[in-house]
């Protein structure tokens, strides 16, 4: 696992935030401390979700898209997987913060992406590249 990506982030009640990444986002869990934290397999980098009164606040910035939220993480990953992943969001019950949206359209960074925000208000933006190999060059 090197260079394997680590994130910690305050996910509020563990027992409510996991299904969020386990069954909704799809993602294996692992190595936990219970009640206090547990690994997530997310997208092949590690995402520990501590258990929380804290939420983080938020602010939206201008991008070519619109308006984002900020801070927030993610995953590329490929089109099925992405499109699959849409699917499992669109019959749960969780909204997309921000719905699907084509951006850079017809260029070599052409990509769909969308937010969603987990059960303690984290936010995610997960997207599919047309050209990964290009991400960084």
């Amino acid at each position: 696992m090197s260079n394997t990506f680590h994130l910690a982030v305050p996910a509020g009640d563990l027992a409510d935030t996991l299904p969020f990444y386990t069954q909704v986002l799809g993602c294996a869990s692992g190595n936990s401390e219970k009640g206090r934290w547990i690994d997530i397999n997310f997208w092949g980098n590690e995402l520990t979700l501590h258990q929380s009164e804290e939420r983080l606040p938020g602010v939206r910035h201008d991008v070519d898209m619109g308006n984002v939220s900020v801070p927030h993480f993610g995953a590329h990953m490929p089109e099925e997987e992405f499109q699959a992943l849409k699917k499992r969001i669109e019959s749960s019950q969780f909204d997309y913060l921000d719905p699907p949206y084509r951006r850079f359209k017809g260029t070599e960074f052409e990509q769909e992406t969308f937010f969603i925000s987990d059960p303690n208000g984290n936010v995610l933006e997960m997207k599919t590249m047309v050209n990964p190999a290009v991400l960084f060059g």
